[in-house]
């Protein structure tokens, strides 16, 4: 379902830096992020709309040598330099608990209602509704002028273990 909202279009450049020239990217260039320029990142994917206004996601950012070197730990081995060298590497979750934000996330129906007492129906929205952030935040990453490599070549059993212990729900 889609509604015209804007007359404006974006131009082909801003499209191309977007979409149609944006690529994964391997390596990365010897050049800082700044802590405000992932903070944009993130205020621009948390608007991203998802499916009744759900989020489910959970970010957590490594951005020291420490957090890297952690990460690549779970990482397949053509993997782990490129985890190592980037100048932030973002691990995205989600929490299976993600309805109890409903009530002022979508507050003109029950939606917190459609999800209590089914964590597998709550475990399937969560799943594509935090993949939809994923995007999201390439997408913000790409617009702010940054790059991105997303990867799954990590052992995710483990990354959840080691990042996610203390939160049984994500």
């Amino acid at each position: 379902m889609t509604e015209q909202l804007h007359d404006t279009v974006l131009s082909d450049a801003a499209l191309a830096q977007l979409f149609t020239e944006a690529r994964s990217y391997n390596g990365w260039l010897d050049k800082e992020v700044s802590e405000d320029q992932i903070r944009r990142i993130y205020d621009l994917l948390k608007m991203g709309p998802t499916s009744a206004n759900q989020q489910p996601g959970r970010f957590i950012w490594c951005h020291s040598a420490e957090a890297k070197d952690r990460l690549a730990a779970h990482a397949s081995e053509g993997n782990k330099d490129k985890v190592k060298t980037a100048p932030w590497c973002v691990i995205i979750g989600y929490d299976i608990d993600f309805h109890e934000q409903l009530p002022w996330l979508f507050p003109h129906t029950d939606a917190k209602s459609w999800f209590e007492g089914d964590v597998e129906g709550r475990i399937a929205h969560a799943k594509r509704n935090s993949a939809l952030q994923g995007a999201y935040l390439m997408l913000a990453a790409r617009a702010l002028g940054l790059d991105c490599g997303p990867m799954s070549g990590v052992d995710l059993d483990a990354v959840t273990e080691d990042f996610f212990a203390d939160e049984p729900q994500y």
